[in-house]
């Protein structure tokens, strides 16, 4: 029998960084802002220590909890409830949101020292880290709403956090409006199991998963009859298509770097971004019964991981090129998911935590020494003047590109051997974008590598941003040289880099082959084998490097970072020739494959057309102008007439009186006159 875990301690988790966000936000003047990154640092230290105390109980004693803390309101037969389930799949990603948060926090003192909003940062970020856990923690629809919610809401304020610079205000209304589209798929997924399954629990809503995959609806379209269970899931994955940025609800991400540089490190690499994948493989159960919903997933995942990579390649600001890689490997990690691979898609979301969250933070560093400069074509040989960024940052690039031994590389040779076993349709482009997508991924990481930490030095003889360009004796310019970050700074890009090397080596065993998620997460090994294909293949992580250099992702990579070497070191003049040559490329590139345009020329403009017409047409002509202003004139018009006749004078009322009873007496006695008459 499974040991069972300490709600006390679950319950200390998911508050301690909630208490911190509390002194900090409602307290922050007067604990000031020592007070306010020592009690939020503290909040999720205990929430890191206790989530690693978790961790332990779950590998080494086999300890589950899935039960209810707090019973909220009782419908009918109806439970809302708070309520926890851990397993191997929550313990992961507690350890994980807290790991990250920590490392961010300590990286936000030094990042953040000169802002004026300290203690309100210091809130958001710890808020946002409390919202993480519940949603990653719950045992139930209605706490992951809430969860799914409370991210969405702070990363709202964290990247409008500079709410009087525009660009940020403009962004954080994109992202909480293009989250809104993907919400409004996910509740109304929630909904469907609520009303078929009558229950929100998840263990409940997977116990009657398989009558819901007899359902089909009663009407027919234009591919047959829909299965609720398919519609159910495609539901329920258009919410992940928004928070985890798959296309065509990716747009929003991009723009989101407006914020300040560590959240970008804690909502695009470790957690928000991350929770539509921890969401689809917690519904495992569901998403198995359903070969068409697997289907879209793998293709969205497919598009989104090739064609965001693309886009990375032309990015001049350092932290946008990072952006379009979370873009690309989120649909790595969608695509191990429409192929049942569900484990490695949650390993390729650990991994990619960490190498991602130190290229943010390695980027937030460089940017602290170039005086908050972003542009990656006015730097070049920081090498020398940031050695602990330089080195950090290549261990990052390289465990992104899949560098065998790397974090990276047992995820994502993962993730394409996954894809190769899969016989599901639209596994054929799913199987090309994923591999492409290895020299793509290689080839931009190394281009901004090499223009931010080789080549010449192009930022002096020329003022950072905001600066005066400064005097020598000999009246020549010349601009402050840059210099390597405060330990605050440092630290945590060193605690990060030691995961990004060595994660994958130590836990591709147990969390893919072994039984780590077994309960967690179920797979229908015949009818999708792909799982149970690649545990035939595997023969330790060892061997899978060594092996991993003979294979073609390998060789792409290492082709993609030659690429990169010789176009932006050796012969700069190749890819400003290839500019010239594929300037329309270029165009539909810059212009994102005009997404954004579709989105306000059409979408916004279609929706401002008709909610005019509704407007004017609906409310001003029908309502106003028939119902309320017409029914107004219709009875001013009867008074007017009744007006004429109540005259208040005597001898009119008799009159009146005499001819309607003359009226009514000829009416009366007409059909004897008339028989008179003939």
């Amino acid at each position: 029998m499974a040991a069972t875990l300490s709600q006390n301690l679950l319950l200390t988790v998911a508050l301690a960084p909630l208490a911190g966000a509390l002194i900090a936000g409602l307290a922050g003047k007067a604990v000031g802002r020592r007070g306010a990154h020592t009690f939020t640092i503290l909040g999720v230290l205990i929430a890191f220590i206790g989530s690693a105390m978790v961790l332990k109980s779950v590998a080494v004693d086999g300890a589950r909890f899935n039960a209810t803390v707090y019973e909220w309101l009782v419908i009918g037969g109806l439970k809302m409830e708070v309520g926890f389930m851990v397993d191997g799949l929550t313990a992961m990603m507690m350890c994980v949101v807290t790991f990250v948060s920590l490392m961010v926090h300590v990286y936000t003192i030094g990042y953040m020292e000169e802002d004026p909003g300290y203690q309100r940062f210091f809130a958001y970020i710890s808020l946002f880290t409390f919202s993480m856990l519940m949603l990653v923690m719950s045992n139930n629809f209605l706490q992951l709403f809430f969860g799914w919610e409370a991210v969405g809401l702070v990363s709202y304020l964290l990247i409008g956090f500079w709410f009087k610079k525009p660009t940020a205000v403009f962004a954080n209304m994109k992202a909480f409006l293009v989250n809104r589209v993907g919400d409004f798929g996910f509740i109304l997924g929630i909904g469907l199991v609520v009303a078929y399954a009558g229950t929100l629990n998840y263990t409940e809503a997977f116990a009657k998963a398989p009558e819901l995959a007899q359902i089909v609806f009663p009407y027919p379209t234009w591919g047959g009859d829909w299965m609720l269970i398919t519609v159910i899931c495609i539901c329920l994955f258009i919410g992940a298509m928004g928070k985890s940025a798959q296309v065509p609800l990716h747009v929003w991400l991009p723009d989101s770097m407006e914020g300040p540089t560590p959240i970008s490190a804690l909502i695009h690499a470790a957690t928000m971004v991350t929770a539509g994948i921890f969401m689809v493989a917690r519904m495992s159960p569901m998403f198995e019964l359903s070969d068409t919903a697997l289907s879209f997933v793998l293709v969205i995942g497919s598009i989104t991981a090739l064609f965001m990579g693309f886009l990375g390649i032309i990015q001049n600001d350092i932290k946008r090129v990072v952006a379009y890689s979370t873009l690309s490997q989120l649909g790595y990690m969608t695509v191990a998911l429409g192929v049942s691979a569900y484990s490695v898609a949650v390993f390729h979301l650990m991994t990619h935590a960490f190498f991602k969250a130190l290229l943010f933070l390695g980027a937030g560093s460089v940017i602290i020494g170039m005086h908050h400069d972003q542009d990656i074509r006015n730097m070049g040989g920081l090498r020398k003047h940031m050695p602990i960024t330089w080195i950090t940052s290549l261990l990052g690039s390289l465990a992104l590109i899949g560098t065998p031994l790397f974090a990276g590389f047992y995820s994502k040779d993962s993730i394409i051997e996954a894809v190769h076993f899969s016989s599901l349709p639209g596994s054929g482009f799913a199987m090309f974008a994923v591999t492409a997508g290895v020299f793509i991924t290689a080839f931009y990481s190394f281009r901004m590598y090499f223009l931010v930490f080789h080549g010449p030095e192009r930022f002096h003889h020329k003022p950072f941003p905001g600066e005066h360009d400064h005097h020598d004796d000999h009246g020549h310019g010349h601009a402050h040289t840059p210099h390597e970050s405060p330990w605050v700074v440092t630290a945590p890009l060193l605690l990060l880099a030691v995961p990004s090397v060595v994660i994958g080596y130590l836990t591709i065993g147990p969390m893919v082959h072994g039984d780590f998620f077994k309960d967690a997460i179920v797979v229908d090994a015949a009818r999708h084998p792909a799982m149970a294909e690649l545990g035939k293949i595997f023969h330790g992580a060892g061997a899978m490097a060594l092996h991993g250099l003979q294979t073609l992702p390998f060789w792409l990579a290492l082709g993609g970072v030659a690429t990169a070497w010789l176009f932006y070191l050796k012969a700069p003049a190749i890819p400003a020739a290839i500019d010239r040559a594929l300037k329309p490329v270029r165009t539909l590139l810059e212009n994102k494959y005009y997404f954004d345009w579709f989105n306000e020329r059409v979408l916004s403009a279609g929706a401002r057309v008709l909610g005019t017409g509704l407007w004017k047409g609906g409310d001003q002509a029908v309502i106003d102008g028939v119902f309320v202003n017409g029914s107004a004139r219709a009875v001013g018009l009867l008074s007017g007439v009744v007006r004429l006749v109540q005259t208040g004078h005597l001898y009119w009322y008799a009159l009146v009186m005499l001819l309607g009873i003359f009226g009514f007496m000829t009416w009366r006695l007409w059909p004897f006159l008339g028989g008179l008459l003939r």
